[in-house]
């Protein structure tokens, strides 16, 4: 059976407001653009379907850009939001994938967490993506990785397949 990892850093948010505490900062409107081109991205690529979409998971952030982005991407899916991925580290990431329950997970997160879980993937599948941003990984980001397993739980990371990168700039 096919597993799907889409990790996805959140759009592009705002820093108009200096008395914002970062959990509450919204996406600006380049950050709600993009969330848009990311989500028919992923429909267009089929990534998540009408078809799919009961074996589809959503693990988001609860800060409000990552609330936001999700929002955006509109999927027709119901997010599970986890308020410690908020700034979680790779670590945490991975364990949350572990516990994934669905054929593809969907997680919306924030950097270094999301950026370093990226390239840690890469590295262990040996596979850096020929792309100039991978390594600092933008707002909106988004890797897609594959594997053939029966479940998340003690998947071996080392036998996916980088399917797509990309940054929403190449959307819009």
């Amino acid at each position: 059976m096919k597993r799907t990892l889409i990790l996805m850093r959140h759009a592009k948010s705002s820093w108009d407001s200096p008395t914002d505490i970062d959990h509450d900062r919204p996406l600006n409107d380049r950050g709600m653009v993009s969330a848009r081109a990311l989500g028919n991205w992923i429909r267009e690529k089929k990534l998540v379907s009408e078809d799919n979409i009961i074996s589809t998971e959503a693990l988001v952030s609860s800060s409000l850009r990552t609330q936001q982005t999700f929002a955006g991407i509109d999927l027709g899916i119901e997010p599970t939001v986890i308020k410690a991925l908020y700034n979680s580290s790779s670590d945490f990431l991975l364990g949350a994938i572990n516990s994934a329950t669905k054929e593809t997970v969907l997680i919306i997160a924030h950097n270094p967490g999301i950026g370093e879980l990226a390239f840690r993937l890469a590295r262990m599948m040996r596979h850096l993506p020929e792309h100039e941003r991978f390594v600092d990984y933008p707002t909106g980001s988004t890797l897609v990785v594959e594997w053939e397993a029966d479940s998340w739980v003690n998947l071996d990371y080392s036998q996916g397949k980088i399917v797509e990168f990309i940054t929403p700039k190449e959307l819009i």
